[in-house]
């Protein structure tokens, strides 16, 4: 916000989800469609001169392929691949969600009984063992100004 004129707009998947996808649960449809309107809501944003930082768990390959067809119908679209093995999202799990999974108390949770599909045309690849978040979104910041985005 600070680097333009653009306004910008966070799409937490968590808080959508809460806001516009309460009905929905955890299987791959319903992550699947709370992925899809988060990139809907996306797509409007950049089609009004917007620009949209999206940070759900997106697992599927297919649905961020969707997505990005959808948005690069009205601007840019930058994929950034948050490279984290699960041992170390388990390790941070302050949710207790990576425990619950493996507990078998919930069911199809992304990766540990349903699938994470790797991306492999991200933009940008951050991996967390080695960057601190000021690190990794400084990465971020020196690829969207190196591109022309701010």
């Amino acid at each position: 916000m600070e680097k333009g004129d653009r306004p910008v707009t966070l799409l937490d998947g968590d808080i959508v989800r809460h806001n516009l996808s309460s009905e929905l649960n955890f299987s791959k449809e319903h992550r699947d469609i709370n992925v899809r309107r988060i990139g809907f809501v996306a797509s409007e944003i950049t089609k009004n001169r917007g620009i949209a930082i999206c940070a759900p768990i997106a697992p599927y390959t297919e649905t961020r392929s969707q997505i990005r067809k959808t948005v690069e119908t009205y601007g840019g679209f930058i994929q950034v691949y948050i490279s984290t093995p699960i041992e170390e999202c388990e390790k941070r799990d302050r949710k207790g969600m990576y425990a619950k999974a493996r507990a078998g108390i919930i069911k199809g949770f992304t990766g540990i009984d349903d699938p994470y599909e790797i991306p492999k045309s991200s933009e940008i690849e951050i991996n967390t063992l080695n960057l601190s978040p000021d690190e990794a979104s400084q990465e971020v910041m020196l690829f969207l100004g190196q591109k022309g985005y701010i």
